[in-house]
C-alpha cells in the first residue's frame, strides 16, 4: 500500500469512529485509540502536504483564526417559522392549508430545538461551506468553526445528491454546558447564562480551536435543493440518517392535528428529560408536493407551524417606566425592571407596548408584575400581583411631550402608539432612520455599523441618509474606534451600495408601512421614484397589496420638500432610483390584469420560475382559485378537487407548454 493511500485509508477509518462515537452514540474504539490514529494521520499530512484534504478528521481539531466572516447569500432562503399557542391556531393554519392543497394531509412533527440555525452546503459528498442564518437572505460563512463539531460529517456516507443544503440547530447539551460553566467559575469568571446564546456565540468566534473545545453539537431537520428525488419530509430525515447525519429520532408522522397535539402534551413534560434546551413543536406538512403547492408567505413556509411550549413567568418589581423614540417617531413604553432570572437570561427591562396595554392591565410604577417571555425576544408583562401594590400607588400619566425633543406627542385616530411628529429634528428618528437605511435587507453598508451612525450624527457629519454619500475618509478618522483601515472601508462600502437594486432602496428609505415586499410591488409596478412620488392617492391604492394606509404613507412622504430634496441629492449620488435596464429587458405587460392558479408538477420548468415569468409579464399569482381567476396552470398531479372548482366557476385550464405559447417562448 502506497503513502496515499494509507493516509486514505486512515482518514476514512476515523471518520467512522467519529461517527460511531458522536451520531450513533456507540463507539467502537477506546479515546485512547483514537487520538493515537489522529497524531499519526496528522504526522502524515504534516510530511506528505501534496496529499491535503479539506475535510480530513484533523480538521476538527481547529486552529484557523477567521478575522472576518465572509456574508454569503444562501443558495435556498431560511424562512422563519409562524408560531401557534393554542390547539384554535393550529386547527385555523389546517383550515387554510387544506383550502389550497387537494387529498389527504399527513403531518411530521419535530421538537423545536433551542441553538443556532445553520446551512451546511455539500458538493460531491464534501462538506463545501456553512453560513449561519443571518436574516434568511444571507449570512455569516463560518466553515472553519462548523468542522470543529464532530456531529457534523465532513464526508458523507452511502447515496447522496450531487449537491444540497442541508439546515440544522447547533446546540450546547445541559451536561456541556454544565461543565463548561464549573470550569469558568473555578477559574474565578462568569457563568455563561444559557445554552442557546452559548451556542451561537460559539459560531462567530474568530479561533476555530477554541470551538472545538465546546460541546457542540448538530441537530438537521430538512433537506433543501433541486432534483434530490425525495417525496416526503420524513424521508428527507431517513435519507440524512443514511448520509451520516445526527438526526433526532424523537420526529413522528401523525394523520391529524389532535395527534399533533397528543404528540405537544407528551413532549411539554417529557421535554424536562432530554439533553437539550426544546421550546415547542414544529410541524410540518409531510408531502413535498404539497410542501410546494403551498408556497411561503413574505417570511414563512404556509406547510409549517411551530408550536411553543406555554411560556415560562415569574413576577418582580417594577421600578421605573422609561419611554424610547423609534424610527418612525413611534414612542414605546419599557418597564425597568428589578433584574429576574426568567428562561436561562436576566431580565431587567420589557415592553409595555403603548398606553392602551398600560391601562388595561392598570400597570404602575413599584407594582410586583408577571412577567413572561414565549415567543417574543422581548419579556413581556402580563399581570400585575395587585395583592402586593403599595398603598400610595397613583396611575401611571402616559407622557405628553418627546422625551428626546420635548415635542407635543401626537396619537392618529385608530392608532395604537403615540407618535413624536418631530420627523427632521427628532435625534433618535434621525439616527434611527439612517440606521434602517444601512441594514442588512436595506443598502447592506459594509463596514458602517449602529453605534457609528449615531457618531456620525453627533458629530454634525450627516442629518440624513443622502450625507453619507459626501463623507471623507479624513472626516471619519478621528471618530472613536476608527482607524485608516476601517475608515477606508466605510467609504469603500458606501460607495458599493450604489449597486443596490431599486427594490431596496425603496425599503431603505424607510418610509412608514412599505416593508420589503411592499418596496418590491411598488417598484415593480412603477419602476421609478419619479413614477411614486408622483402617483396620486387614487392611483396608488389600485396596486396589488396597496391599501389606503400605506398610499397615504407614501403620498405624505413624498409631498416633503425636505424628502424630495434628500432624494435628489440621493440621484446626484448615484444611487439606483430606478429599475435597471437588464430588468426590465426581461419584464413585459402581456400577462397584465390576468391572475394566475399554478398547480402541479411541471417538465419543462420550475413551479418557481413559472410564478416568476407570470408576475415578470405583469401577472399575478394567486394561491387559490375564485371568480377572479383567470387561468389555471395545470401539471401532473394536480388534485381533483381544484379541476373542479376551476369547472365550476369557468376558469380556462392550461399545460405549461399552453403558457409558455402565451408568452411567445
Amino acid at each position: 500500500m502506497n503513502t496515499k493511500e494509507y493516509i486514505e485509508n486512515l482518514r476514512n477509518e476515523l471518520r467512522e469512529h467519529n461517527y460511531n462515537y458522536y451520531v450513533l452514540d456507540n463507539p467502537t474504539i477506546s479515546d485512547y485509540d483514537f487520538d493515537i490514529k489522529l497524531k499519526e494521520l496528522q504526522a502524515l499530512e504534516e510530511k506528505h502536504p501534496e496529499f491535503y484534504d479539506a475535510n480530513s478528521p484533523t480538521h476538527r481539531v481547529g486552529g484557523e483564526v477567521t478575522k472576518n466572516f465572509n456574508t454569503v447569500v444562501h443558495d435556498h432562503r431560511m424562512y422563519s417559522l409562524d408560531n401557534s399557542y393554542s390547539l384554535e391556531d393550529l386547527l385555523d393554519w389546517e383550515a387554510r392549508i387544506k383550502k389550497m392543497v387537494d387529498g389527504d394531509i399527513q403531518y411530521v412533527c419535530e421538537l423545536k430545538y433551542d441553538g443556532a440555525s445553520i446551512s451546511l452546503t455539500y458538493e460531491n459528498g464534501n462538506l463545501l461551506r456553512a453560513v449561519t442564518r443571518g436574516d434568511g437572505v444571507q449570512g455569516d460563512e463560518v466553515t472553519a468553526n462548523i468542522k470543529t463539531i464532530k456531529t457534523v460529517p465532513l464526508q458523507l456516507k452511502g447515496d447522496y445528491p450531487a449537491k444540497f443544503d442541508i439546515r440544522g440547530e447547533i446546540v450546547l447539551p445541559f451536561e456541556g454546558f454544565n461543565k463548561m460553566n464549573e470550569e469558568r467559575i473555578e477559574m474565578g469568571e462568569e457563568p455563561y447564562r444559557n445554552t442557546r446564546n452559548t451556542a451561537s456565540g460559539s459560531l462567530k468566534l474568530q479561533d476555530s480551536a477554541e470551538v472545538a473545545k465546546r460541546p457542540l453539537e448538530c441537530l438537521l431537520y430538512n433537506i433543501t435543493g433541486n432534483n434530490l428525488g425525495i417525496a416526503t419530509q420524513m424521508e428527507s430525515l431517513e435519507r440524512a440518517r443514511q448520509m451520516g447525519f445526527k438526526v433526532p429520532e424523537t420526529a413522528k408522522l401523525v394523520n391529524s392535528i389532535n395527534e399533533v397535539l397528543q404528540f405537544v402534551n407528551y413532549w411539554d413534560k417529557e421535554r424536562h428529560n432530554l439533553p437539550y434546551e426544546t421550546d415547542g413543536v414544529v410541524v410540518k406538512v409531510n408531502d413535498l408536493q404539497q410542501q410546494e403547492e403551498l408556497g411561503y408567505t413574505a417570511k414563512a413556509p404556509r406547510w409549517a407551524m411551530a408550536y411553543k411550549f406555554k411560556a415560562v413567568q415569574v413576577s418582580t418589581l417594577l421600578n421605573s417606566i422609561s419611554y424610547q423614540v423609534g424610527r418612525t417617531g413611534a414612542i414605546t413604553p419599557v418597564a425597568n425592571l428589578e433584574p429576574v432570572e426568567l428562561a436561562g437570561t436576566t431580565v431587567k427591562r420589557a415592553s409595555l407596548h403603548n398606553s392602551d396595554q398600560i391601562e388595561k392591565l392598570d400597570i404602575r410604577v413599584n407594582d410586583t408584575v408577571f412577567v413572561e417571555k414565549g415567543g417574543e425576544i422581548i419579556p413581556k408583562i402580563i399581570a400585575v400581583d395587585f395583592s402586593k401594590r403599595p398603598e400610595n400607588s397613583k396611575p401611571t400619566e402616559y407622557i405628553t411631550n418627546c422625551p428626546e425633543c420635548n415635542t407635543p406627542l401626537e396619537r392618529l385616530e385608530g392608532e395604537a402608539k403615540h407618535f413624536c411628529p418631530n420627523y427632521n429634528g427628532c435625534n433618535p428618528q434621525i439616527v434611527g432612520r439612517i440606521q434602517h437605511y444601512i441594514s442588512r435587507k436595506a443598502m447592506d453598508i459594509e463596514g458602517l455599523g449602529g453605534e457609528t451612525v449615531a457618531l456620525l450624527v453627533n458629530e454634525g457629519l450627516i442629518l440624513n441618509y443622502s450625507d453619507l454619500y459626501t463623507l471623507t475618509k479624513e472626516q471619519v478618522m478621528p471618530l472613536e474606534r476608527m482607524a485608516e483601515k476601517s475608515a477606508e472601508n466605510l467609504i469603500n462600502g458606501i460607495e458599493a451600495s450604489k449597486e443596490i437594486p431599486f427594490e431596496r432602496v425603496l425599503f431603505a428609505l424607510g418610509i412608514r408601512f412599505v416593508g420589503e415586499t411592499v418596496a418590491k410591488k411598488l417598484a415593480k409596478h412603477y419602476k421609478s421614484i419619479e413614477a411614486i412620488a408622483n402617483a396620486s392617492l387614487e392611483e396608488l391604492v389600485t396596486v396589488d397589496e396597496i391599501g389606503v394606509k400605506i398610499a397615504e404613507s407614501v403620498v405624505a412622504f413624498f409631498a416633503s420638500e425636505e424628502n424630495r430634496d434628500i432624494i435628489n441629492k440621493l440621484r446626484n449620488s448615484g444611487v439606483q432610483l430606478e429599475v435597471s435596464a437588464e430588468k426590465l429587458a426581461n419584464q413585459t405587460n402581456k400577462l397584465e390584469g390576468q391572475t394566475f392558479v399554478v398547480s402541479g408538477v411541471f417538465e419543462t420548468i420550475s413551479r418557481n420560475e413559472l410564478k416568476k415569468l407570470i408576475e415578470d409579464n405583469g401577472g399575478k399569482v394567486s394561491s387559490s382559485i375564485s371568480s377572479k381567476t383567470s387561468y389555471v396552470v395545470a401539471g401532473d398531479k394536480m388534485g381533483p378537487s381544484k379541476k373542479d372548482k376551476a369547472d365550476k366557476l369557468g376558469v380556462a385550464i392550461i399545460t405549461e407548454q399552453e403558457f409558455l405559447l402565451m408568452l411567445g417562448l
